[in-house]
Order: structure tokens, then sequence, then C-alpha cells
């Protein structure tokens, strides 16, 4: 669906799917009863005849429309400058907001605001905070001349704070990531399946790339410190389970992974493995989940940088307009992948 139009069809279908992703991009009013509702409203749905669709409530309320008191449509435009409001407030600010402080500072109850927040990014406020500390922290790490200046650089009170949050995150020690890597085995191998070759590598902690139409001198680019060893044994029950993932994409496998990226691209990668299996968004969809609904192009490179194709699915997104848009691995795979999914 087109964000300049509204597609009657698609609209109502969202209706029907009472899709909350959908909720702020229009609104259905009935003609029977004078109402006009999000697309989320868990009202009793009208006759397909009775509903006309509005890009927004002002829209619909010239039409002589009045607002649902159950669904309260007009508030999904609020809640969506809070949460990008409080983006703006979590990187501006130099010390770590609380979330009664930010949830007022943008209006709203805290426990309110954690659920609209979550909802909305994909992530809390307080772990959308530690991602953009964990992105200082790796950017300090590679250039500055020692682990502790590094820290402290990234905005940490204290070397304690960054070991006890973001040294986890990373999923490796400051002085490894320091080193590019040394120091951390990662075990890869070649698996076939219907749509070609594709690199399988995980760390211990999980699958760090899953790629097609790579090898073992890929993997070694991507991780120049790290030990790259031949996956045996160790990794064959893995493999199995994320082809499995290429042959039956409709059965979530619920593979662990072990990747970073920005805060931003973290929250595009999260939004992306919540879409359920047959199902699509748009890249602004996404852009509005990782908190930055402006950040349309931005949430299209993230998909791009997804470094597990599958089990981040990625083929799952698509433009505003409902085309296919890009896959770094070629349009035919991503169209064979949601073929099996079951997408229309």
């Amino acid at each position: 669906m087109s964000i300049d139009t509204i597609n009657p069809d698609s609209a109502w279908a969202a209706f029907i799917a009472r899709d909350r992703h959908s909720d702020g991009r229009f609104v259905g009013a009935v003609l029977t009863t004078g109402i006009y509702c999000k697309p989320s409203c868990p009202a009793r749905h009208p006759k397909r005849e009775n509903v006309v669709f509005y890009r927004d409530g002002a829209a619909a309320a010239a039409a002589g429309f009045r607002a649902c008191l159950r669904c309260k449509p007009d508030e999904v435009g609020r809640d969506r400058v809070a949460v990008a409001r409080a983006v703006t407030l979590i990187e501006a600010a130099e010390e770590t907001l609380g979330l009664e402080h930010l949830a007022a500072m943008v209006g709203y109850a805290p426990h309110h605001f954690h659920r609209l927040f979550k909802r909305a990014t994909g992530v809390t406020p307080a772990a959308y905070a530690r991602g953009l500390k964990a992105r200082a922290a790796a950017q300090a790490l590679m250039k500055e001349a020692s682990v502790t200046e590094a820290i402290y650089e990234a905005g940490y009170s204290a070397p304690s704070r960054f070991y006890e949050g973001v040294g986890k995150r990373l999923g490796m020690t400051p002085s490894i990531w320091k080193r590019g890597g040394a120091g951390v085995t990662i075990r890869w191998t070649i698996a076939a399946t219907s749509l070609g070759p594709m690199l399988v590598a995980a760390t211990d902690k999980g699958l760090c790339r899953v790629s097609f139409d790579e090898g073992e001198a890929a993997l070694r680019a991507r991780f120049p410190k790290a030990e790259i060893v031949p996956g045996g044994a160790v990794l064959a029950d893995l493999a199995a389970r994320v082809v499995a993932s290429v042959e039956s994409p409709d059965r979530d496998q619920d593979l662990p992974i072990d990747v970073q990226g920005t805060a931003f691209q973290e929250a595009i990668w999260q939004a992306l493995r919540q879409i359920p299996i047959g199902e699509t968004r748009s890249y602004a969809e996404l852009a509005t989940l990782a908190g930055n609904p402006r950040a349309v192009r931005a949430a299209g490179t993230a998909c791009g940088a997804n470094p597990v194709s599958i089990v981040i699915p990625c083929h799952r997104a698509q433009r505003s307009d409902g085309t296919m848009g890009g896959y770094a691995y070629g349009v035919d795979r991503k169209i064979a992948l949601r073929d099996r999914e079951g997408v229309k």
C-alpha cells in the first residue's frame, strides 16, 4: 500500500486481520454508525460495503465522522510522536534517563509508555539506550589507545559498568574486541540447499554468518582476527536446522544468533524476527518499529546488512507500494522464500 494513496482492498484486509502495524497509516469510517476506527480496533467488523477509508482521523472528521471511543484512533499519531521524541531524548542524553523521567518528559505514565515504546521499537527504552552505548563502545575500542579510555569515551562512569552491560552484549571481552575478535573461534560449513550452497558459521554463542554464494575466504575477510575452523560434528545439528529453515520456512526454528550492529540496525533486525511467517512489512513500517519513522532508507540498508539471512528474515521486507525491493542474494531467492512461506 502506498503511503500517499489508499488501496481499499489492502486497507480492508488490514482491518479484517486487525493489523496493529497499519495503525496510524489510515482509518476506516463506518457509514452506518458515523464512527472511524484504527485497523486494529477490537470491535466487531461491519459489512465491507459500509466502510470507507481516510488517510487520517482529521480527514474522517472533516467528512462528518467521529472517533471510536474504544480504539481511540487519534491517539496513534500521538503515541508515535512520543516514541520518536523519546528516541531523540535518549540519544541526546549524557546520562541514562530513568523510565519515570523519560515517560514524564513525553507525557505518559511509566508502565504504559514502557509497553508503548517496546511495541513500537522492539526493545525497551533501557535496552535502546544500552544499544547506543554498545555502538559507541565498539567504535571507541577500535580507535582508543587503551580499553579503559574507550570505556570512558563511550560514556560509562566506570569500567565495571561497561563489563556489567555492554561487555556481555558484545559477546566478547573488550580486549578481544580491541584486537578485532582475536581468540574467538568461529566454526563454518557449506550446506547444500535447494536455493544453492549456503555458508553457515557460528561462535559458541550462536550463528554469526548465514549467506548464499560465500565461502571460507569471505568469512575470513569479515572476521580477520578470529580462529576460523571447519564446523565438523559440532556444527552439524545447527547447520541442519538452518537448512530446514530454507526448505521449510513455514516452521520457526528459533535459532540462536551472535551478531552485532548499530542500535538502529539491531532494532530493525528484531523487528524482522517478529514478523509472523507468511506476512511482510514495508521498510517504512520497520523504520517506525525501530523508533525512527523517517529512516526508511536506513531501514532498507539495515536489511541489506543483515549478517544471518533466513534466520533474520529480511526477505519479509518490501517497499511501501507492495513491490519486492532488493535482496542481497538475488530477487529470485527472495521470491522463492516468500512463496514457501505463503506470502501473497
